[in-house]
């Protein structure tokens, strides 16, 4: 299936880094988050990305035209750097469409100036581009397929430190429990899709609120819900969280530890 990443947004939340990269282009490691998304897809299988660009988007072509798989993989390098071999195997590459879809558009827009990129699927995925799991992707995807519906988001727990309140009409509070313990679910920018998704949206429309209520009325909204591994980088914090991971070689989003995966065929276009 092909996967449809949205990497236009600000990141005025994480303004540090994203006033000089675009936030899906942030490194976490040796590599921008971006790539640990599409890593994630790739290992099940789905090599084949359309990108949502917008702010910044020359910063994420040129990853992508300039990319060096040797940067990243172990290698021997001999008659002055003339000569690269690199130790390890390349697995396909990837095929990337680089898409313009303006700056200031949100999510629903920039997949609406997409959907003919998408328009052969009967089914694609998408993704923010800023979150990281351990999700078993196979599972949703077939829980999807089964369920006949139009669209799909995988619900996680709110990673929150509160402890949540349970409080009568007079006052009185009736139970203190953890964030973990409560039954609060949230979107957590996993998607999957039919191509029949456009049936329900309007160009200007953001995706997960006009859309999204059209598919609960006629009930073709499903929620996948995952207990394991997730966080996305919203934050300065976030992303320190996500580097300390990645140091101690805790990645739980890698089903194996072999870097090499390359982008090599890229579409561009505006």
């Amino acid at each position: 299936m092909k996967v449809v990443l949205f990497c236009g947004g600000l990141g005025t939340r994480i303004r540090e880094y994203s006033e000089s990269v675009p936030k899906p282009m942030i490194p976490v490691g040796h590599q921008p988050i971006l790539w640990h998304v599409m890593n994630y897809y790739s290992q099940y299988g789905h090599r084949d990305f359309v990108l949502c660009l917008g702010y910044k988007a020359n910063v994420v072509k040129e990853f992508f035209l300039n990319y060096k798989p040797q940067a990243y993989a172990d290698c021997v390098v001999s008659r002055y750097g003339s000569k690269v071999e690199l130790l390890s195997e390349i697995k396909d590459d990837w095929r990337v469409s680089l898409i313009d879809t303006g700056i200031w558009r949100n999510i629903g827009q920039r997949l609406w100036a997409v959907r003919e990129h998408v328009a052969d699927e009967e089914m694609f995925l998408a993704n923010y581009s800023d979150g990281l799991t351990d999700l078993n992707l196979d599972e949703a995807v077939e829980a999807f397929k089964k369920s006949g519906k139009v669209g799909c988001f995988v619900a996680i727990r709110p990673p929150l430190t509160y402890h949540l309140a349970d409080i009568d009409t007079d006052g009185r509070v009736r139970e203190f429990r953890s964030s973990d313990r409560s039954d609060i679910w949230i979107n957590g920018g996993y998607f999957i899709f039919r191509r029949e998704i456009f049936d329900y949206m309007r160009e200007g429309e953001e995706l997960v609120l006009e859309p999204f209520k059209r598919l609960i009325e006629a009930d073709q909204l499903m929620a996948f819900k995952h207990e394991g591994f997730w966080r996305s980088m919203d934050t300065l914090r976030d992303r320190q969280i996500l580097e300390d991971m990645v140091e101690q070689g805790n990645m739980p989003w890698r089903l194996s530890h072999d870097l090499t995966d390359r982008p090599a065929a890229v579409v561009a276009g505006e």
